[in-house]
């Protein structure tokens, strides 16, 4: 399955809740789901009982679609986090807020995972003091994530980062807004990702 290149406001339509697929936009008035609060579609405002595999479903698309990660990737994501200690949905969403550009977005270097992505894959920044251009990079406690010193001047990663203390910063990383960095103190509990989802449902999908 190909990477979906359409409109993004129509995940979250579909999803019936925020993904934040589009940074700003999310928050302002032309937000789809505050216009528009059913599914997209000649059928989208049709009620139907959804049934317990539906539920499940729908858990795992929203996931996959605000870290835009696609199905086959997802699934060895899982795999991984099953055979991690610990609990497995955790560690799914452990492993998906551990990716280079889910912690870029979170540094508030961009206003999306989708720009984080485009500013990665274009080399803009680099990861212990060495050019990164791949998105789905896991980080280590104590890694550092910079802005290569030719970006600096992007005024568009400055002013997205203008916004890190409007936005906030999970407490597992730590933002250096004067020299334009982050560093990663620990990986971050459950507790750390404010994402309202129930993970539990996508391990009892995929353990069927």
């Amino acid at each position: 399955m190909a990477r979906y290149k359409g409109p993004v406001c129509r995940l979250c339509r579909r999803e019936g809740e925020k993904l934040f697929l589009k940074g700003e936009r999310c928050f302002k008035d032309k937000c789809s789901v505050e216009r528009r609060s059913y599914a997209p579609g000649q059928h989208g405002q049709r009620r139907s009982k959804v049934s317990d595999y539906g539920v499940q479903l729908r858990e795992k698309q929203k996931v996959r679609r605000i870290y835009g990660v696609l199905e086959k990737q997802f699934r060895s994501y899982f795999y991984q986090a099953d055979r991690k200690k610990g609990v497995t949905g955790e560690n799914l969403l452990r492993i998906l807020e551990s990716r280079l550009d889910n912690v870029v977005y979170r540094l508030c270097f961009a206003d999306s995972r989708a720009e984080s992505r485009h500013f990665i894959r274009h080399g803009h920044f680099h990861l212990n003091g060495k050019k990164v251009n791949i998105p789905s990079l896991q980080v280590r406690p104590g890694d550092v994530i910079s802005i290569r010193p030719k970006s600096s001047k992007i005024e568009r990663i400055k002013t997205c980062f203008a916004a890190v203390e409007r936005r906030g910063v999970p407490q597992w990383i730590e933002a250096d807004k004067k020299e334009m960095k982050g560093v990663i103190h620990h990986l971050p509990t459950r507790e750390e990702i404010p994402l309202t989802v129930r993970e539990q449902l996508i391990v009892e999908l995929y353990s069927k």
